[in-house]
């Protein structure tokens, strides 16, 4: 069967590689896919929200299967267009990607159904959010409604922190009309896990669990960025956590959205905070997280494919989903600047042995050499039965790739080494 992917990044990379490994699979097409992708996917001149253009190609081409990867076009309908036209697509509708779409649907959402998240207070008037963290308690943390490439979310440690995220998101519009509302919510502490799940609307099946590390510097530091690096699975992750996960978030969850007329069929992102009082949810994503899809799929031993279409067909329950026992680490390089500015156009040099252990991310082909092409470039990886030998592995990688003006974080896998011992 041909399928499509659309995205362009180093999830839809990650995703790509594991799908081609089903043997019923034969040509993969990436809708635009880049530079790296091209090497294990027919890449497309089709903007992943360029929505009758992904209808078209599909029809044209025969596709039997397409795989909606990225928020942007799943908000948009990319999902209800493809299924109109025929195409059977794995991620969820229009209605269900509301969960991510809109930060106050969400929020609503969990207090309405008794999921536990952070207290909060929803505005679309500047001024009166400006009157009420006159007497909020600091730190807190304001979110744009809509989506907003992963950086919609300010935490401000003083009042006046608070205001002037408040001005920026909602009276400058520096998200656009994702600012039009926002969520202002109690700061929670603890340790943060990631976890992607299967779910048809009927069956949850979690993945392995992950950590993120968002900052761009070294020690946690720095702008907060689309993620710097991931290891796999989270120690704080414990097998309790998971029960108690199961029953008060992630059954719950999908109980809710099939209550609301929203059934969420796809990869549902839960992003956890284990704090004092038991986990809570800060975030749901409405699709594979980047980069933690490039630390969990390396992990899957069973067929992608096979559980894609059991998802969308809601058999799920009668499906195979196995990981490995081992752990794995993503290191991600960047361009110098990241997340701020950057330049592109630098050759990239990766040794042939390995090239499957790198997803790209930020990549162009000019003149037949892959060159940068964005601020995050590569996801560097490596799958071992310990943690500390999946991170050694992935830097040993990182050591023998080449770009200038290359950057990252050495100590990604720190934190959940010290919290291994």
């Amino acid at each position: 069967m041909d399928i499509m992917v659309i995205g362009a990044g180093g999830r839809e990379h990650a995703i790509i590689r594991a799908l081609a490994k089903s043997p019923e699979v034969d040509r993969i097409y990436a809708l635009p896919g880049n530079g790296g992708i091209a090497a294990d996917a027919e890449c497309v001149n089709v903007g992943a929200t360029d929505i009758d253009g992904m209808v078209d190609f599909a029809k044209t081409h025969g596709i039997g299967f397409a795989v909606v990867a990225p928020d942007d076009p799943l908000v948009l309908g990319a999902v209800d267009a493809l299924e109109a036209a025929g195409v059977p697509c794995f991620g969820p509708d229009k209605k269900a990607a509301m969960i991510e779409g809109s930060k106050v649907f969400s929020k609503n959402l969990m207090h309405k159904y008794g999921i536990p998240t952070a207290a909060y207070e929803v505005f679309s008037d500047p001024e009166e959010a400006l009157a009420y963290l006159e007497s909020a308690p600091m730190p807190t943390v304001i979110k744009a409604d809509g989506l907003a490439l992963g950086k919609g979310v300010i935490i401000a440690e003083t009042r006046e922190q608070a205001r002037e995220a408040v001005k920026n998101i909602m009276q400058d519009k520096v998200f656009g009309a994702s600012g039009n509302s926002i969520v202002i919510e109690q700061f929670l502490t603890g340790p943060e896990v990631s976890v992607l799940a299967f779910t048809d609307g009927k069956t949850v099946v979690p993945m392995v669990s992950s950590m993120d590390h968002k900052r761009a510097l070294d020690g946690d530091r720095g702008l907060n960025t689309g993620g710097m690096g991931t290891v796999a699975p989270n120690p704080y992750y414990t097998e309790a956590v998971a029960r108690t996960c199961m029953e008060t978030i992630f059954l719950p969850t999908m109980n809710a959205m099939n209550a609301e007329g929203r059934t969420f069929k796809g990869c549902l992102y839960f992003g956890l905070m284990i704090t004092s009082d038991g986990p809570k949810v800060i975030e749901y994503n409405c699709r594979f997280g980047d980069p933690e899809t490039q630390v969990v799929l390396p992990l899957l031993e069973s067929d992608l494919f096979t559980i894609m279409r059991a998802v969308r067909e809601q058999t799920l329950a009668q499906c195979e989903v196995r990981f490995s026992t081992g752990c794995a680490c993503c290191v991600i390089m960047a361009s110098d600047g990241y997340p701020v500015k950057y330049e592109k156009g630098y050759p990239i040099t990766i040794p042939d042995g390995i090239v499957p252990h790198v997803y790209v991310a930020g990549g162009a082909l000019k003149d037949g050499r892959l060159v940068t092409s964005g601020g995050r470039v590569l996801g560097v990886t490596a799958t071992a039965p310990t943690l500390q030998e999946a991170i050694e592995g992935a830097y040993a990688r990182v050591q023998n790739i080449h770009f200038d003006n290359a950057f990252y974080r050495r100590d990604i896998g720190k934190r959940a080494m010290d919290a291994a011992k």
